[in-house]
């Protein structure tokens, strides 16, 4: 059976109505996996193709897409089907209608988010193990946020670049003192998307807000919140309307760093290049913070 038949039977099987192909366009999308849109001249859908040994990747963002999507808070893809065929994997999704942000949706976007980090359990972590970009992410149940975040965020992605000794020097430091960070402040265990930069966001059409691409798990819902600010960043009525719902603690601009941290060093494990010293910058802006 090649790719197309195993993604049209999957869509069919899912549904329970025919899904005969006629058209598949390749779009835009991120480094790590093909995209495309398949047509039937009536149903839509897209498409994520990944190496077969990604499957589990893909069935992560399935469930991590459904967790998103509980709360009600934002618009969500939803996921059709995930499976194996030969030497490939794939994801297929809700196809959406995307048009142009203005003021108002990312306003309502702001406001989404904040009520999605309302979405409390009663431990950190998340009920199965994804992946930040190709990178597995650990998610075990624990009440210790610190010990959360030093072991399975920092501490792992240090382990990945155990080879570059200027930034595990500084790194194991800096995860000697992760709790002065946290003397005042005691984060909930939040529904938190985990890989929100700009690019994995958008508007429907009608102005409603999408998020998609995410790396699911509960923890502080700060994490978002820095993530957002570290490639570009979003327009300003999206932080005015997220603070008018959730206020934002006096620690914040600090921690922010030591959030972004764990996605700097992950950028430079997957693709090298200044991302290392751009690392080595933030963790000293960090350790300079304690004296």
């Amino acid at each position: 059976m090649t790719l197309w038949s195993a993604v049209c039977e999957s869509i069919a099987s899912t549904t329970g109505a025919p899904f005969v192909m006629r058209k598949v366009t390749s779009v835009g999308g991120g480094c790590i996996n093909s995209t495309y849109v398949v047509e039937d001249g009536q149903q839509r859908y897209f498409v994520k193709v990944n190496d077969a040994h990604q499957s589990a990747m893909f069935s992560a963002e399935a469930a991590g897409l459904v967790e998103l999507a509980r709360p009600q808070a934002l618009r969500i893809p939803i996921p059709i089907a995930t499976g194996i065929s030969g030497k490939k994997s794939f994801l297929v999704l809700e196809c959406l209608d995307l048009g142009r942000e203005d003021r108002k949706s990312m306003e309502k976007m702001g406001r989404g988010l904040a009520m999605l980090h309302r979405t409390f359990q009663a431990y950190f972590g998340w009920s199965r193990n994804n992946s930040i970009g190709l990178t597995p992410q650990h998610n075990p149940m624990t009440s210790d946020w610190v010990g959360f975040w030093g072991t399975h965020r920092l501490g792992y992605q240090l382990h990945l670049a155990r080879h570059e000794t200027y930034l595990v020097q500084r790194g194991e430091n800096l995860l000697e003192k992760l709790a002065s960070f946290f003397m005042d402040y005691r984060p909930r265990p939040s529904l938190v998307h985990g890989d929100l930069w700009r690019g994995n966001a958008a508007v429907t059409r009608t102005g409603e807000p999408v998020f998609f691409d995410p790396a699911v798990y509960y923890g502080d819902h700060e994490v978002d919140l820095a993530m957002t600010e570290l490639f570009g960043g979003f327009e300003e009525g999206f932080y005015a309307s997220y603070r008018e719902v959730w206020p934002l603690d006096g620690g914040y601009p600090v921690r922010k760093d030591l959030y972004n941290l764990y996605h700097v060093l992950n950028h430079f494990n997957l693709f090298g290049g200044g991302y290392g010293h751009q690392a080595a910058r933030m963790m000293d802006r960090l350790l300079a913070e304690l004296g």
